[in-house]
């Protein structure tokens, strides 16, 4: 007869009756998403902000696994300013290469699989068709590199990590996004300033996010790019979204990219494309989703516009 342990019972209490989700970066545009997704579809998570998660630090990333014993982790969590990671190198690799290695190896141990994003900006625009996953990056800036460096890094400690590259992101959840300052300028009739010499794959987020679970559940690994269909310039991308809202496009100014003097270099070409199954819709089936619920949220604010290049 096996003697009852009173230890083992106590910890057997505090596990969750239901495995959950882990996702990191609760506070960010792609872990609110995830967490927005996940209660839609009836998958239970547990969402962790840097003050509970810190993944650049071993001990956090292992006290939080397990605590919450998750079936999988997702990152979204990591350094997000393209032009201040020029001169703040030393956090940015930090917080996307370091931090996201430390995870995967924690997961790799667990056996607990993990998905981690990485960028379009790993690749340096000399290509003249769009960039498939067996592409070699070759970034031209800080951020991009930080994010080729976490690719390998991942891999390495646990090659069937899930490895998602994407790219500009649009959402009417979020209003941090370039779909939204475009069309809040020309609600407002400022212009608009935006690059016409850059040419990117815009990605409508709710689908970035329902694709990548798809894939995460289905035990997919290694790199894999999502992004909607089309490719289209910063300048193309705002006309295209203010024609959808009933707004006279001439609000929008052209410009090429080197006009803003952004700190950080930007490949002329980051189209992404899929030798695994392009599994997202078009750039206007999305963008025509969204942009109405975008501008019913603009009318009902009263502050002026933010106008962004990029």
């Amino acid at each position: 007869m096996k003697v009852l342990d009173m230890n083992d019972l106590t910890a057997d209490l505090q596990k969750p009756a239901v495995q959950p989700l882990l996702i990191t970066g609760a506070h960010g545009t792609l872990g609110r998403a995830f967490q927005r997704v996940c209660a839609i579809r009836g998958i239970e998570t547990v969402s962790l902000g840097r003050e509970e998660m810190d993944i650049t630090d071993p001990i956090s990333v292992e006290k939080a696994i397990a605590q919450h014993n998750p079936w999988a982790v997702v990152n979204t969590a990591g350094y997000v300013r393209v032009d201040e990671a020029e001169a703040d190198f030393e956090r940015c690799y930090r917080e996307n290469t370091t931090g996201p290695a430390i995870v995967a190896a924690a997961c790799a141990y667990r056996e607990i699989p993990f998905l981690t994003f990485s960028s379009d900006l790993v690749f340096d625009g000399n290509k003249s068709a769009a960039y498939v996953e067996t592409d070699t990056p070759s970034p031209l800036n800080v951020y991009g590199n930080s994010k080729r460096l976490a690719e390998r890094d991942v891999l390495a400690c646990m090659p069937n990590a899930l490895v998602v590259r994407t790219s500009a992101f649009f959402s009417p959840w979020d209003e941090y996004n370039f779909v939204y300052f475009a069309l809040r300028a020309g609600h407002h009739k400022q212009a608009f300033e935006a690059a016409d010499d850059v040419l990117i794959s815009p990605t409508y987020v709710p689908d970035l996010v329902n694709e990548s679970l798809n894939l995460l559940i289905d035990e997919e690994k290694g790199v894999w790019h999502l992004a909607n269909q089309g490719s289209y310039t910063w300048a193309d991308l705002a006309r295209l979204a203010a024609d959808m809202a009933n707004l006279d496009t001439s609000f929008v100014v052209p410009r090429s990219m080197q006009a803003f003097g952004l700190a950080a270099a930007r490949p002329m070409y980051s189209v992404l494309s899929s030798e695994q199954g392009n599994m997202m819709s078009s750039v206007e089936e999305r963008l025509g989703r969204c942009v109405s619920e975008m501008m019913h949220n603009i009318s009902n604010l009263s502050e002026e516009p933010i106008a962004v290049a990029s």
